[in-house]
């Protein structure tokens, strides 16, 4: 174990918002640095959208928990700010690094120049990214799942479950990376069954619009799918998935989440039994590891993938609807059983 002292966090919220004030410049903390350098543990930077999102930076925080609660440091979690730039993500890693947290990571592809730039500036620290953003570095784990592969799974659900022959897809923003989700989901309905139309629509073209972060843009594009006869409707759009949901579960249709299982999410409570199933990636399980990869003394660098193999990308079980209909799992399973051996290829774009 590399660490032999610690200071108890009094709680989040401050530990927070000091972070943020040094990120931006406020009451330099240089000397209490210098002191509990290397005595602190996991840090995690949100993603847009931020903690709440019952997503992908909900994901992350779990897995922050976990490590703090079995390693018994101090962590941090960070906020984004509006309109923040590449600088701006850049200053808050560097802050965390500058404090001694060790592993420091950026939560989502957003923060790959940041993160770059922050490692080589602190080249003792590890750092890591959770998604599509590789960066060849000495001290970076890249942090990313095979997405396509749960919706491809979530594909053969959605085709299974429709009565209309008709379902939606419902991107955050038009980037590479939730292309992934639409091309798996999409092969997993026509492969599953030819005759289900599949409507598709990205809420924004860039993050800074909202698309990742907007419910009632969410909430808008499902009601469209919807009144065009969608009665299942698919969401990776993190925080704006919410108002799918709601859509969804308004319209009597079936929702898919993405990221975590949001049919256990407390917020989401009134809306469960209209969520069929979630396509996950363990974001939780890949932040722990990298922490406990770094608190064993070896840690994790270079690409570090989540698939259907490893267990990291699946579908949740959690709606007895979903999980006691035998046809419907028999033919998941099948299929998961295909992508694994390589019979079927799933598409990413």
């Amino acid at each position: 174990m590399r660490r032999i002292s610690r200071i108890t966090v009094a709680g989040a919220a401050t530990a927070s918002l000091a972070l943020a004030l040094s990120a931006c410049g406020g009451t330099s903390t240089s000397s209490s640095s210098a002191e509990s350098k290397g005595n602190k543990g996991l840090a995690i930077a949100y993603d847009v959208g931020g903690k709440g999102d019952q997503s992908f930076n909900d994901a992350a925080y779990a897995g922050l928990e976990q490590a703090k609660k079995e390693f018994k440091y101090e962590t941090a979690d960070i906020e984004p700010t509006e309109g923040e730039t590449d600088a701006d993500k850049q200053q808050r890693l560097e802050s965390l690094a500058k404090q001694g947290y060790n592993p420091v990571v950026g939560v989502g592809y957003a923060y790959a120049a940041a993160v770059k730039g922050a490692a080589e500036k602190f080249p003792d620290t590890t750092f890591g990214i959770v998604d599509d953003a590789t960066i060849e570095a000495k001290n970076v784990a890249d942090l990313v799942f095979n997405e396509e592969q749960a919706s491809y799974l979530a594909g053969v659900a959605a085709a299974k479950s429709t009565k209309t022959k008709t379902v939606g897809f419902v991107g955050g923003v038009n980037i590479p990376l939730i292309h992934k989700f639409r091309a798996g989901f999409e092969q997993g309905v026509k492969d599953t069954d030819p005759k289900v139309k599949v409507l598709s629509q990205f809420l924004t073209q860039t993050a800074e619009e909202g698309g990742f972060s907007s419910p009632d843009k969410g909430k808008t594009a499902a009601e469209g799918q919807i009144e065009k006869k969608a009665d299942v409707v698919y969401a990776a759009a993190g925080l704006s998935g919410q108002g799918v949901i709601e859509a969804a579960a308004a319209n009597k249709v079936w929702a898919i989440g993405v990221d975590s299982d949001q049919y256990r999410q407390e917020p989401l409570a009134k809306y469960k039994d209209w969520i069929l199933t979630s396509a996950m990636k363990d974001v939780a399980k890949a932040v722990y590891n990298l922490a406990k990869s770094v608190e064993d003394g070896k840690p994790e660098t270079g690409i570090v993938r989540g698939d259907l193999k490893t267990g990291e990308v699946s579908l949740s079980n959690s709606n007895p609807k979903f999980a006691d209909n035998a046809e419907l799992q028999e033919a998941i399973e099948a299929a998961k059983e295909k992508i694994i051996s390589g019979e079927i290829k799933v598409k990413s774009s």
